[in-house]
């Protein structure tokens, strides 16, 4: 894996509370699930930035090769790899992941806007 795709996805993990790397864009994913976890997000209401590895092979591999995690999307939480929303959805089902968030942004958070039905 090369260092600077190492360090391109390093610099994009810090600059981002909640990142996903996915299939798509926030405003045009280009797949279901990429789609489900912006919708996941945008419940929580938290800002989160959605970072497009589609095309980029060499990314894709790269944050496969990082992760151990073979599929789209991936998410960090304040610099963490936690999964997809596969992970993700019985931690917000146990609180567990309210408080995940409540951490990275250092200020409670409100209620979901909405029950969450995963799969």
């Amino acid at each position: 894996m090369s260092t600077d795709l190492q360090e391109e996805i390093g610099r994009e993990v810090a600059a981002n509370k909640v990142l996903v790397y996915g299939k798509g864009t926030k405003t045009a994913p280009r797949c279901g699930f990429t789609l489900e976890t912006i919708q996941f997000f945008d419940n929580f209401g938290v800002p989160f930035e959605v970072i497009d590895v589609l095309e980029n092979m060499p990314k894709r591999q790269a944050l496969a090769d990082m992760t151990d995690w073979p599929t789209l999307p991936k998410v960090f939480i304040d610099g963490k790899f936690y999964g997809d929303t596969d992970i993700l959805g019985p931690m917000a089902q146990s609180g567990e992941l309210k408080t995940v968030l409540e951490t990275a942004f250092g200020r409670p958070l409100g209620e979901q806007k909405q029950t969450i039905n995963l799969h």
